[in-house]
């Protein structure tokens, strides 16, 4: 095949270490695909050797918002009439009036649900949502650099921004072909599919099915499953650093062993400092048994807050923090981007540590990519900082229910339990690593390490019509 030049729509930051900071684009390159990173990312690509177009001033539609926002309520709406499980509730965030602006758009919001509730009111919604994109000064912009450009192909790297939706409409316009990622585990029952493309990439059969299941309009022949980038660098020997130097730089005992702990964003875990207060405490027991263990904490790294100093402080003869290694860049989320040196940090983390605990995050996976485990924190603190938040409503997710039987993860189901249970696993880890392994196989294509290659294989297949 001649060669192919490939458009990657990064719409924000969150795509960034699946297919900036692996080996995506150096694959692609071998593959002789002419590669150039369409990028509406603070950071700037030409620094890795990446060739770009940065997108300026993109903005959407002042409509769009209130309608996007719907969209998400109507399809969760129908969740719940058509698998009568109200689980689906639990996805929705509350609406906001303090402030004029968010306040009409909710308004505006609001009433769209309560007038296209229904299959074919949400099909108005996506025609409205590509009619009010394609209306754009944005839109326009899109068209003229893929009239320049001629990409062959643009491939999104996240199915959940607004700003993705007026790059890829206009690609339909050029009759260009595209295709999106999807991005993380649990996004498909949570109602996050926004963009609409003529390809779907997903991490796994399981994915498709979900896929499939939750939009029907989608055929079984438009999705390929790829696994994700996301696991690739534990692959990667080459990341990997001495205990001696990763001891050193962080200024960890050497006599002793660490567990992780994970950390949660406010809005999942508002108790968090708590729960690591009772691990830290846990720790001190084993220890005054004749054990020698520490706590590393990684911090979630979009939450810069203090919340957890008191607790730091208070346990710092046991709790290391090491902090992830994010750039703030402004006051929102998804506005905090990954950088290469926290992966390798991360990487090192999972690789000399014995386990790692927190509240049901995919952490699960990057430990047991190493054959390690996972403890998943199951109480509720006393003295809940949110009455309306329990541990019950996190496990009660979608995703959780992939797990294929209980023994994937150590259940710390109170706080005197830690202590033993951490024990026993650091002493008897086999059984639970084999049944995280197979949870892994469901929610990951097996091979992990293999996944940018098999999105440069579809990208292949679908540009030659091998499909």
């Amino acid at each position: 095949m001649p060669n192919k030049k490939i458009f990657i729509l990064l719409p924000d930051g969150i795509g960034l270490r699946n297919f900036a900071f692996s080996n995506f684009y150096k694959i692609g390159l071998d593959k002789n695909f002419e590669i150039k990173y369409w990028n509406n990312t603070p950071f700037d690509l030409t620094t890795l050797g990446f060739d770009e177009i940065k997108i300026s001033e993109a903005k959407s539609n002042p409509l769009t918002d209130s309608y996007k926002n719907a969209r998400k309520h109507i399809e969760l709406n129908l969740s719940i009439k058509s698998e009568k499980d109200f689980v689906y509730d639990t996805y929705r965030f509350p609406f906001a009036y303090k402030k004029i602006r968010p306040a009409l758009k909710n308004l505006v919001t609001k009433f769209l649900i309560a007038t296209h509730s229904s299959s074919k009111g949400l099909e108005k919604i996506r025609k409205k949502i590509k009619k009010l994109e394609s209306s754009t000064s944005y839109y326009n912009y899109c068209l003229e650099i893929l009239q320049k450009e001629k990409p062959d192909f643009v491939f999104c790297t996240n199915q959940r921004p607004v700003l993705a939706i007026a790059p890829l409409l206009a690609a339909k316009k050029k009759g260009i072909p595209t295709a999106t990622f999807i991005f993380s585990w649990d996004n498909l029952p949570k109602a996050t599919m926004l963009v609409e493309t003529d390809f779907y990439f997903v991490w796994s059969e399981h994915m498709k099915k979900e896929l499939l299941h939750y939009y029907p309009y989608i055929r079984e022949n438009q999705i390929f499953i790829t696994g994700t980038p996301q696991f690739e660098s534990h692959f990667d020997k080459d990341k990997l650093i001495q205990k001696e130097e990763f001891y050193k730089e962080h200024q960890l005992d050497l006599d002793k062993k660490y567990i992780c702990y994970s950390g949660d964003d406010i809005t999942t875990c508002p108790d968090d400092p708590q729960y690591l207060n009772d691990v830290a405490e846990a720790v001190r027991e084993l220890n005054n048994q004749g054990n020698s263990l520490g706590i590393i904490f990684r911090r979630c790294p979009v939450d810069f807050s203090n919340r957890y100093d008191f607790v730091l402080e208070k346990n710092k003869d046991i709790i290391r923090s090491i902090v992830p290694l994010w750039q703030k860049i402004g006051d929102g989320w998804n506005t905090i981007l990954p950088t290469q040196a926290d992966n390798i940090a991360q990487v090192n983390t999972i690789y000399h540590t014995e386990m790692v605990v927190n509240l049901g995050s995919s952490m699960v996976f990057d430990y047991v990519s190493f054959q390690k485990l996972c403890a998943f924190l199951n109480y509720n603190v006393e003295n809940r900082i949110d009455k309306n938040w329990s541990v019950s409503k996190i496990y009660n997710y979608i995703h959780f229910r992939s797990m294929p039987d209980k023994k994937a993860v150590i259940w710390l189901n109170s706080p005197n339990e830690i202590a033993n249970k951490i024990k026993l696993a650091l002493e008897q880890k086999n059984e639970n690593v084999r049944s995280a392994q197979n949870w892994f196989k469901i929610i990951n294509q097996d091979s992990p390490e293999n996944a940018s290659n098999r999105i440069w294989e579809s990208i292949e297949a679908i540009l030659s019509q091998r499909f």
